[in-house]
């Protein structure tokens, strides 16, 4: 991984930002900071304006695995910005008609943890996400959690930062819908920066047209780029919007 802010580096952003290029960030821990409460995520006041300055320059999308009503109340001023949630579910075709499921898996997983402090169960209509952040011994929870999701019939689980979503056992996740977002608007490239383990799906594609950055460092990350952490996004948005603060869209270079 190499730091994408580093002046041997940033020039590769520029370049990106002169082609037909799509821009799409994670939410939690990307574009806001990880909080204890989840309903409580929200971007710094200058991290929102920096997002709708880069929407009002590029195709801007954030994929995230909250529900879409949720991830769009988050982005205040940023209407231009596509807002993709459930990790694709509902939004790419093949995830339709999961919610009769999902209810059946919330009643279950809301008895078999109701002793377990500090553990939340959330109904995100296309699936659920069961947050352990507020727990005491939070290894203990995740365990517990496991064993009971686990025997979940036709769910997939994606453990992520202090929560674990369950959604239904289909091939789509968040690469999935970034792939289709570009094919049926016509992007060249994306860019896509992401912090957690459902980010990992994106950072795989061996595509020459995404550029992958990961809030944070970490070995083992299939991400080509970083930045040193969530405060740096801001620095980040800026560049993006300086190098195409002079381009027009009749300038755009496609590859």
């Amino acid at each position: 991984m190499k730091p994408i802010l580093a002046d041997e580096h940033i020039q590769e952003l520029r370049r990106w930002s002169r082609s037909r290029v799509l821009v799409a960030f994670d939410f939690d821990g990307t574009l806001a900071p990880i909080v204890a409460e989840p309903n409580a995520a929200k971007m710094r006041s200058g991290t929102a304006a920096l997002v709708a300055a880069v929407a009002a320059v590029y195709p801007c999308a954030v994929i995230s695995g909250r529900h879409r009503l949720d991830v769009a109340q988050r982005l205040p001023g940023s209407r231009e910005v596509v807002v993709v949630g459930n990790h694709g579910f509902g939004f790419v075709p093949g995830g339709e008609d999961s919610h009769s499921r999902v209810v059946r898996w919330r009643r279950r997983l809301q008895i078999a943890l109701a002793g377990l402090e500090g553990v939340q169960v959330e109904d995100k209509i296309c699936g659920l996400a069961i947050h352990y952040r507020r727990a005491t011994n939070k290894r203990a929870a995740r365990v517990a959690i496991l064993a009971v999701a686990r025997r979940l019939r036709g769910a997939r689980l994606l453990p992520g930062k202090q929560v674990i979503d369950v959604l239904p056992d289909a091939p789509i996740n968040k690469a999935v819908a970034l792939d289709w977002l570009c094919q049926q608007n016509g992007y060249d490239r994306a860019v896509y920066v992401g912090d957690d383990r459902t980010d990992e799906d994106v950072f795989s594609l061996t595509s020459r047209r995404l550029l992958s950055i990961r809030v944070g460092r970490r070995i083992g990350s299939a991400a080509r780029f970083y930045i040193p952490d969530q405060r740096a996004i801001d620095r980040l948005l800026r560049a993006l919007i300086e190098f195409r603060s002079n381009l027009t869209a009749s300038r755009f270079v496609r590859s």
